[in-house]
């Protein structure tokens, strides 16, 4: 594996931890942050980022740094901190490298969403742009009809006289049918 991506193993091997002292420490959210997936020969394989990486090795160096502290009681401490400062030195630059990745995946993030916003507001201008000449639109065709409608109507006088039959007319009581139900057959009157 490269550098940056290190696998459980590797990780178990730097620290002198067991592979389950590693694994305990991949919770969910740590997975989801900063474990990625790598196949390898068509094997899936864990790999930890250098991100992880760096807190990984802060969680079992301040843990392995304590237990060294405390078997060297009795013996010469002052190399122990020279060491401890040139390691925070380069986690601090480490660290720094790794705060600077993350601001400049974040101002892509920021531009990205930008101009989404952008896009968004072009959009919403144009739909209403568009639902304003909809509803002239609409305006314009009612009153179209409206006057066709005016021109279409008859006058009244002699066209609605001629055109309407009389409701009492002889004619119209003899062509209806008297409605017969079914109950009168029985019946004798």
């Amino acid at each position: 594996m490269s550098d940056n991506l290190k696998t459980i193993r590797e990780l178990a091997d730097e620290f002198k931890v067991s592979k389950q002292a590693v694994r305990k420490r991949l919770t969910d959210e740590f997975r989801a942050n900063y474990v990625e997936t790598v196949d390898k020969n068509g094997v899936a394989t864990l790999v930890v980022t250098v991100t992880g990486y760096m807190l990984l090795k802060q969680h079992f160096s301040s843990g392995n740094d304590s237990e060294k502290v405390g078997g060297n009681v009795g013996g010469n401490t002052g190399n122990v901190d020279a060491t401890s400062d040139s390691k925070q030195t380069t986690d601090n630059s480490y660290v720094f490298k790794i705060l600077e990745q993350q601001l400049a995946v974040k101002d892509k993030q920021i531009e990205n969403k930008d101009s989404q916003i952008s896009q968004m507001q072009n959009l919403l201008d144009q739909q209403q742009r568009l639902a304003l000449q909809d509803k002239k639109l609409l305006e314009e065709y009612k009153s179209e009809i409206k006057k066709l409608k005016s021109l279409n109507i008859p006058k009244q006088g002699s066209e609605k006289d001629v055109s309407i039959p009389k409701e009492n007319s002889a004619e119209n009581r003899v062509k209806e049918p008297q409605n017969k139900k079914w109950w009168h057959f029985g019946r004798r009157m």
